[in-house]
């Protein structure tokens, strides 16, 4: 029996329609799971990621949701509360120096990247209860062990998630149901392209980074996979860097 296939298993994917998030609903779909995907502007065909799922034999289904948007996020939640597994991907950021920070900034952070995945995980996380299986996992970040820079709601939420995490595995793991985090490193996706179109900044971080090279989304769908399979029963309450050794610099 092989330990990581999902065949036969249902994974919702927020944030899903590029980057990070597409890299985790293509290595999931590869598993054998099929894929329920969820982003502000994600087309119901799933455009090149619904083509990708859908080439592997698997099927995609696409919702366009607001997760600045508690009552959007609740129905969206009712109605995959059936899913298998999921994976609470998507997130924004917004760049200011702190002490000039908007107080909007502010909030649609945290509300996107803290607050309506747990709503998410609370409504989804009921059914795997009820069904005494499944697995919720995190996107969380480098920032959830460290500060970062001109970012201050980004790592307020993304160290939330680090928290949120390890409580909701204190009680949900004894009932069937994992809960973790992969820590993405310095990815190439649309969230850090101002940083790489920042000659300074990042010859600085591909300086700090040992494997000297920026990750791409494709590497974190083996962690994902891993976390979301049978393989990792025993693993819960955990944050996994895939971070090119950045954390251990």
């Amino acid at each position: 029996m092989n330990p990581f296939d999902l065949s036969g298993k249902v994974a919702v994917v927020t944030g899903a329609r590029r980057g990070i998030g597409r890299g985790m609903a293509e290595a999931l779909a590869a598993a054998g799971a099929d894929i329920i995907a969820a982003s502000s502007q994600q087309e119901p065909g799933g455009g090149e990621t619904g083509d990708a799922v859908r080439s592997l034999g698997r099927s995609f289904t696409g919702h366009a949701v607001d997760f600045t948007d508690r009552e959007a996020v609740r129905q969206f939640g009712e109605q995959v509360s059936g899913a298998d597994i999921l994976v609470n991907n998507a997130g924004t950021i917004r760049r200011a120096p702190a002490a000039e920070h908007p107080a909007e900034w502010w909030d649609e952070v945290i509300q996107v990247n803290l607050s309506s995945q747990f709503a998410l995980s609370q409504i989804v996380g009921r059914g795997m209860l009820e069904r005494g299986e499944g697995r919720v996992i995190f996107t969380a970040s480098l920032l959830s062990f460290q500060g970062g820079i001109n970012v201050p709601g980004y790592t307020a939420a993304k160290s939330g998630i680090a928290g949120l995490v390890a409580a909701l595995s204190n009680e949900w793991v004894g009932k069937g149901v994992t809960v973790n985090g992969i820590a993405p490193g310095y990815i190439a996706t649309d969230n850090t392209q101002a940083l790489r179109e920042d000659p300074e900044r990042s010859r600085a971080i591909l300086e700090r980074i040992p494997a000297n090279r920026w990750g791409t989304p494709a590497d974190l769908g083996g962690a994902t996979v891993f976390l979301a399979s049978p393989a990792a029963a025993y693993v819960s309450g955990i944050i996994l860097p895939v971070d090119g050794g950045w954390l251990g610099r």
